[in-house]
């Protein structure tokens, strides 16, 4: 039995501390399904997937994040968006050989993490930061650290779990009214939760987790949320690309192939249109305008 994607929010009763836990092993395998990535491509993909979830629930606001590293290495690009609903979806773009044992250095080459907040309502924000450590979650410490926010840690976990891949991981902060408390406090949460083990974080359930992690401690855990892989193409949005192209490009392709075959490079989904269909959307624009 193969334990739901979920993140749990808890909080420590007696320090200014809270905390999250989330399991995206099931969104994990939706992602990487129709694709061929090398190993260290899918566990860059997992790690983000994890990061951006604990992100999200952090961001008190309606609206997408996306979480993206780019580089000039030959993965040219990974990325995971993701909203308020915990809808996850992720792809990565490759241009070169990734060896089976690469590292984050190796895979990106010299790049930069963006983390991208857009509200449904409210300004669009924006912040990079160079991946000059070694892991995503240290790169994710740089982020905080210079971006001045609330003293944050991330632990990420990816693996196998029953034959399966999985991710799942675990963040602490610092609450904002209590940034003056002692961080020997802090300090000291972040030590007993590094301890844990991936096999834990996939097959153990929450409360025995947090017991087993924090059992000295008063710890309240509230209701779970589900987290989910979620794409939002649509045959609508193709069509809407579709008719910014020129006529000429249009037809060329068509006298080529006889349709336009659009496939979504994050969930494989192909939306095919032929020369009546190009016809209608071109009608429809022009409705549209008058």
């Amino acid at each position: 039995m193969f334990k739901q994607d979920q993140l749990h929010r808890f909080l420590f009763e007696n320090y200014s501390v809270r905390g999250e836990l989330v399991l995206a092993s099931e969104t994990y395998r939706h992602i990487l399904e129709n694709h061929d990535y090398p190993q260290p491509v899918q566990q860059l993909l997992g790690e983000l997937l994890v990061a951006t979830s604990l992100l999200t629930a952090t961001l008190k606001f309606d609206g997408d994040i996306t979480v993206q590293i780019q580089g000039d290495g030959p993965v040219k690009l990974a990325v995971i968006n993701g909203n308020h609903q915990q809808q996850m979806r992720g792809v990565a773009r490759i241009d070169g050989l990734v060896s089976e044992n690469s590292s984050l250095k190796q895979m990106v080459g010299t790049g930069y993490m963006v983390i991208t907040i857009t509200p449904t309502h409210g300004e669009r924000y924006q912040g990079v930061v160079a991946l000059e450590s070694e892991t995503l979650a240290e790169c994710l410490d740089d982020y905080f650290r210079q971006s001045e926010q609330l003293p944050t840690r991330l632990f990420i976990r990816t693996g196998i779990q029953d034959g399966r891949i999985a991710a799942s991981g675990m963040l602490l902060q610092i609450l904002p009214a209590a940034e003056q408390e002692s961080t020997d406090v802090f300090d000291h949460l972040v030590q007993l939760t590094a301890t844990i083990k991936g096999e834990e974080l996939f097959s153990l359930e929450v409360k025995e987790i947090l017991h087993r992690l924090y059992h000295e401690e008063d710890v309240v855990l509230y209701e779970p949320q589900p987290v989910e892989f979620r794409c939002t193409c649509s045959r609508q949005r193709c069509a809407d690309t579709l008719v910014t192209l020129s006529d000429e490009d249009v037809n060329h392709i068509l006298q080529k192939d006889g349709n336009i075959n659009m496939e979504c490079e994050y969930c494989g989904t192909h939306y095919i249109f032929d020369a009546d269909d190009f016809v209608e959307i071109r009608s429809e624009k022009k409705s549209r305008l008058h």
